[in-house]
């Protein structure tokens, strides 16, 4: 793949950088657009979706210690690294709704309505950034025998964060960025329905959470952390968090309604 998009020898720039930088900046141009047709103040959810942004980084990137803190505890300097590293999604995204909930009070910002605004971004910017991490290099899937495995061959990828060479793997990344897609695809339709508050994030919750749960099956890489005794990712638990909280959620807002 291409881990470096530009190299002029003196100055590089990285391909997962530009790629997330993409996902970010189409995910806030379309939460404005659906925000502002929403009736909601859409400048302003662009600088919420900023400040989440942040504290998404800070989430992704602190639950990547967590998971890898025997290694961080060895060797403390690895901690650099973090500036180079995406960290793991489901932390960010973990650390955004808590953030959201927050920021969303202070701003008297309708909780479940706004969400409901957020959520096809997210899956639109995943898909992008999930673009940046094939071409990175990053992770990569499990072995695969079949035609549409993939190869990395390039050494920078090897050396920025490990990826296997010269083995057909999984291509993970592009698996879960056509995922993704469609994802945000059915969250825009839903929620040009006009569903009730709170409709879209749950159904974001339950069908991201399910999918993703079924994709790690297909990772090879062990950034992610695992529990229960190596029989789940960090990520799988968390997606089974999501599943049951996005339908939770669906129940609440159908016994809400009933009169």
């Amino acid at each position: 793949m291409h881990p470096i998009l530009i190299d002029l020898g003196f100055f590089q720039v990285p391909s997962y950088g530009v790629l997330v930088a993409t996902g970010v900046l189409l995910g806030l141009l379309t939460l404005k657009r659906r925000a502002d047709r929403a009736g909601l103040d859409g400048t302003r959810l662009v600088d919420v979706g900023l400040w989440l942004v942040i504290w998404a980084l800070v989430g992704a990137k602190g639950l990547l210690v967590l998971v890898e803190l025997p290694r961080y505890l060895r060797d403390p300097g690895e901690l650099i690294g973090l500036v180079r590293a995406g960290g793991v999604f489901l932390g960010g995204f973990a650390a955004a709704v808590v953030a959201g909930v927050a920021l969303f009070r202070r701003y008297r910002l309708p909780v479940l309505a706004t969400m409901d605004v957020f959520v096809p971004s997210v899956a639109l910017g995943q898909a992008i950034g999930r673009v940046g991490c094939l071409l990175a290099g990053c992770c990569w899937g499990s072995r695969c025998d079949l035609p549409w495995a993939v190869t990395y061959t390039d050494p920078v990828a090897a050396a920025n964060v490990g990826t296997p060479l010269h083995i057909p793997l999984h291509p993970y990344p592009a698996y879960e960025a056509l995922f993704n897609f469609v994802v945000f695809l059915g969250l825009e339709l839903l929620y040009r329905r006009r569903p009730a508050p709170g409709r879209v994030f749950a159904t974001y919750l339950l069908v991201y959470g399910g999918g993703r749960f079924l994709l790690e099956w297909a990772r090879g890489d062990a950034a992610r952390g695992f529990v229960l005794g190596g029989a789940l990712s960090t990520s799988q638990l968390i997606a089974v968090l999501m599943v049951i909280l996005g339908a939770a959620l669906h129940l609440w807002i159908a016994r809400r309604r009933q009169p």
